[in-house]
């Protein structure tokens, strides 16, 4: 690796989350600044800094240094101690103080602060109180550099580094040295890899029960980052014995001591003879808990209502100026006998018009009806489709961001008669357990969603698992009602969940434009091009009253990425000249196209 020198003279981007940074650094024998960029935490500007990384060139802004490894350089004359400290990056510390401070210790002074705080004491004019406010502040400043250092020492990435960082702050040495393989389980991102290569290093045992036992909880954590609620043992142990390349014994004695530590459950999958499921604790309690509540209010009597399919009929057409098909009113007057159902059904298979019928119906026997949905998106959507207020799950329970916990929950449950959730397949299984958690035992739960549709982000497919259960009464919209069968969108989007080829041939009467088009080009510049000319010609003809039109790219760069494509769209469509450069890039007050990236 190339190694540079200098000052850090500006920083101009910081990102806190990660520590991620791009900043000018003034390095002797050269006039101009460097750019270098990485992840450093706990710099700032005025640190003489030595970094360790690569020259590399950016297309746009030229030679650059990409920093791989840092370290702070802690000024060791007295000029230079007496500035560093004047500076005010340590609080309490300012010119004067710094001036007695080196004037009493000279080249020493950082060494005291570092080591020594106490003898600050034999200065006049600096008390206990005092003392105690420069080393807080002292620590808090560069706790960083000492964890960074540590890491570095180990040969650990400063990606990584920013990530332990973030988690365990200014213990996270105190933590590494006494518990390395809390990381693995704190931080599975930063990986088992970083945590073991700490923890062998310090003198760790290959075979120490403590680093079987980690590396089987990693895996298991990892699995659930891939969105599985547990691991399968026997592949399990098998990728144990790849990352650890311990004996088949060692494992399963490991997995026994975390059973009885209450870390892990293991039991049998009712569906498959021979296999063993292995849970993290809290997953585990999540699934059975969802399966007890919903067995529980399932289990609560429902009064007669008195509404028939007549008057249901009557009821929604009265209201809304529908008249529901034969299928949506038996699946509303079905709704009424059940305490929970799922619907589910393809695009234009009428599930919107179904919940506003059911909101119709409940309201007239006078049930408090509460729309949810997994997403913001899908919230405002339930709420322009109902005209009632709908609201994100997260909202719904009291989400606490800072304690990571639900206000809502059987303490204090929500307060509803019915709950309706839309777009009910992204709710992941810890989600499923607050919100039935939540739920009224003699409440209604009526769940909407279709599975073919976008899965939870979180570990578990809770929708599909209740469908299959066949415990809760599931309904299925088949139906394509005629203004959806005009649709080619909607055909197509039918025909590939069945795995058929959509039509891609256009097949409207002439002069009569299409929904669904199909073009076809291979050359970048050429997709470019269409695309400019469908969103400022063709479909601002056809459509002059759309805002929001959405183009997909799945690459950052290139001729056809965001980059580019953003660029020229906004040249094209943005033609205010009023507007803000944000690095490199011109940001325009007035909006008339929102370009969402789906990466």
């Amino acid at each position: 690796m190339i190694k540079i020198t200098g000052i850090l003279n500006r920083i101009t981007f910081y990102n806190k989350d990660n520590h991620y940074i791009i900043a000018r650094l003034k390095t002797r024998g050269i006039k101009k600044s460097v750019t270098v960029l990485g992840h450093m935490a706990g710099v700032v500007e005025g640190e003489s800094l030595e970094l360790k990384g690569k020259w590399i060139n950016h297309p746009k802004y030229g030679e650059q240094f990409k920093v791989e490894a840092f370290e702070v350089t802690l000024p060791a004359t007295a000029l230079g101690i007496r500035k560093y400290l004047g500076s005010g990056m340590i609080k309490g510390i300012g010119f004067v103080m710094a001036d007695k401070i080196v004037d009493f210790f000279k080249e020493k002074s950082l060494d005291i602060i570092e080591n020594e705080p106490e003898r600050l004491m034999q200065i006049s004019g600096i008390g206990k109180a005092k003392t105690s406010l420069i080393v807080k502040a002292w620590n808090k400043h560069h706790a960083i550099r000492r964890v960074m250092k540590f890491l570095q020492d180990y040969e650990i990435g400063v990606t990584h580094a920013a990530a332990i960082l973030q988690f365990y702050g200014t213990r996270a040495i105190e933590i590494l040295k006494t518990k390395p393989y809390a990381l693995a389980i704190d931080i599975p991102e930063a990986g088992f890899e970083v945590a073991d290569t700490i923890a062998l290093k310090s003198g760790v045992k290959k075979d120490d029960p403590e680093r079987i036992k980690a590396s089987i909880i990693y895996l298991i954590l990892k699995h659930e980052n891939e969105g599985h609620v547990f691991a399968e043992k026997t592949d399990l142990i098998k990728r144990c014995k790849k990352l650890t390349s311990a004996i088949g014994e060692l494992i399963e004695h490991a997995l026994k001591i975390l059973v009885k530590e209450k870390e892990i459950v293991i039991e049998k999958n009712p569906d498959y003879e021979n296999m063993l499921c292995v849970y993290i604790k809290r997953l585990y309690k999540a699934e059975t808990a969802i399966a007890a509540k919903i067995t529980a209010i399932l289990s609560i009597p429902i009064p007669e209502y008195g509404m028939n399919k007549e008057l249901i009929t009557t009821e929604v057409l009265k209201k809304l100026g529908v008249k529901l098909s034969t299928e949506q009113i038996e699946i509303v007057s079905k709704i009424l006998s059940q305490r929970v159902v799922v619907i589910t059904g393809g695009p234009g298979t009428g599930k919107t018009t179904l919940i506003r019928a059911i909101c119709a119906v409940f309201k007239k026997i006078k049930q408090k009806v509460v729309l949810g949905a997994s997403t913001g998106r899908a919230a405002r959507r339930l709420f322009e489709v109902t005209q009632q207020k709908a609201s994100t799950l997260h909202k719904l329970l009291l989400y606490d961001l800072n304690n990571d916990s639900f206000g809502r929950n059987s303490i204090n449950p929500l307060d509803l008669d019915v709950l309706i959730v839309d777009e009910a397949s992204m709710i992941d299984t810890m989600l499923m357990f607050s919100l039935v958690e939540a739920m009224p035992f003699n409440s209604f739960l009526i769940l909407v969603g279709d599975i073919f549709q976008l899965p939870s982000i979180g570990a578990g497919n809770v929708l599909s698992d209740i469908i299959k259960s066949k415990t809760v009464k599931t309904f299925a919209l088949t139906k394509i009602f005629r203004q959806a069968e005009k649709s080619p969108i909607i055909m197509n989007a039918h025909a590939i969940r069945k795995g058929h080829m959509p039509v891609l041939t256009e097949k409207n009467k002439k002069n009569e434009l299409s929904e669904f088009y199909f073009i076809e080009a291979d050359i970048p510049e050429k997709i470019v091009k269409t695309i400019i000319q469908l969103l400022n010609n063709r479909i601002r003809k056809a459509f002059p009253h759309i805002q929001e039109i959405q183009v997909l790219t799945p690459m950052h760069k290139g001729e056809a990425g965001i980059i580019n494509l953003n660029q020229k769209l906004q040249s094209v469509l943005n033609t205010n000249i009023n507007g803000i450069k944000s690095q490199g890039f011109k940001i325009f007050l007035m909006v008339i196209l929102e370009l969402y990236i789906k990466l």
